[in-house]
């Protein structure tokens, strides 16, 4: 499945302690941000003019949402994923 516009599907991953880039979260924070791994991305937003507006993540990439993100969960062939706008990322570890 391919996500439309700037959306971007994620498979959430179990919580960590540390990201494979090596970010620590703090103690504090570590309850409301969760990492996944970018499965697919759309192809990014049209101007009114009809240029594209490219995406900046793209797959393979680690990102931070915060878990109130989380709540768009979509379910393909047995699988749950994220599936959220480009805009809901906070951060993005890219490979």
């Amino acid at each position: 499945m391919k996500p439309l516009g700037d959306r971007v599907l994620l498979k959430e991953r179990e919580k960590a302690e540390k990201s494979v880039s090596g970010i620590m979260l703090m103690n504090n924070m570590d309850g409301d941000y969760v990492y996944a791994d970018v499965i697919s991305v759309g192809n990014g937003l049209f101007t009114q003019t009809g240029d594209t507006i490219p995406m900046t993540v793209k797959v393979g990439d680690e990102v931070l949402i915060h878990k109130s993100e989380t709540s768009r969960k979509v379910k393909i062939e047995d699988e749950e994923y994220l599936l959220l706008r480009e805009s809901d990322i906070e951060m993005v570890n890219s490979k």
